[in-house]
């Protein structure tokens, strides 16, 4: 008798999750998908992957740090939501045709520092980015949690 293990690594197709199931242009709370799910969809859509943990923020200025530093911003990044919102749509832009985007903001603090208002307005960027890429039939999907 053989048996076959199978490991993390080695998932059979119909246990990978499909973007396909998911609206093309989208902010929604991550819910039941697990990031690396996520992540292999990404990669085997051929899409950019984006994942920023934000569980070590307080402020809206380490928000914007962490995820200036885990998407690899350019240095001279503005650090204030209207550049967040620029480096999410016009470099991107101006640097080809683009193969859509699959965004994970884990554990956005919700705290007195960063109340209701600020992880609004920063889905919000999230928001009007998915509409410029969606503008562009391009697919955005932007998951996200909070702390």
């Amino acid at each position: 008798m053989t048996t076959t293990t199978t490991t993390t690594m080695e998932r059979p197709a119909e246990m990978t999750l499909s973007l396909r199931a998911v609206r093309p242009n989208i902010v929604q709370s991550i819910r039941a998908f697990r990031v690396n799910d996520l992540q292999e969809a990404a990669n085997a859509a051929g899409q950019h992957f984006l994942y920023a943990n934000l569980a070590n923020a307080q402020t809206k200025q380490d928000v914007l740090d962490l995820i200036a530093q885990q998407f690899t911003f350019p240095s001279h990044f503005g650090k204030n939501f209207d550049a967040l919102y620029d480096c999410m749509t016009d470099p991107l832009h101006k640097s080809g045709p683009q193969p859509g985007f699959v965004i994970v903001l884990e554990q956005i603090p919700a705290n007195a520092k960063f109340d209701k208002e600020a992880r609004e307005q920063l889905l919000d960027i999230f928001r009007d980015a998915s509409d410029y890429w969606g503008d562009r039939k391009i697919p955005f999907r932007c998951f996200y949690s909070f702390l």
